[in-house]
């Protein structure tokens, strides 16, 4: 039986490999991950930022690589889903040695924080990065109420 000569550095490699898996279950677990990191059912994982100003939602989604003519966004209540696929480059001349750009669909469905007017939705693409406004109904929006003084007191 021959012997194997210890190399710490494969372990330390090892060790390094099994960190990072758990780190990524964990932050896909509370919804952070690398962008086009494979999410639930096999669907890629897109990165999106939602913000709430006074009149609007606005969703901000990174799709590198993505045409708009790819992309799927339906509001219905207050629910919101970015949708689409990514097809592989095709290749008509030469060898393709490996790929490692992300091909498959993704999808992407959460609840919006408040009332929506979805009739007035607009998105517009630019240099990879969806950004979608989405009017807040007038029920939703803040209102600034006025005191008023009775002239009792200071």
């Amino acid at each position: 039986m021959g012997m194997t000569r210890w190399d710490p550095f494969r372990d330390m490699s090892t060790w390094r490999d099994q960190m990072d898996r758990m780190f990524e279950e964990t932050l896909s677990r509370m919804g952070v991950a690398r962008p086009w990191a494979m999410g639930d059912g096999g669907q890629l994982f897109v990165p999106v930022d939602l913000i709430e100003t006074n009149e609007n939602i606005i969703v901000t989604a990174s799709l590198p690589g993505v045409k708009p003519e790819e992309v799927s966004i339906t509001v219905q209540d207050n629910n919101m889903t970015i949708s689409g696929e990514i097809k592989p480059e095709e290749v008509k001349e030469g060898e393709v040695y490996f790929r490692e750009r992300p091909t498959g669909s993704f999808r992407r469905s959460f609840t919006l924080p408040t009332g929506v007017n979805a009739e007035k939705v607009n998105a517009t693409f630019e240099n990879g990065v969806l950004k979608v406004m989405i009017p807040k109904t007038e029920e939703a929006k803040p209102k600034k109420i006025q005191i008023k003084t009775t002239g009792q007191g200071r």
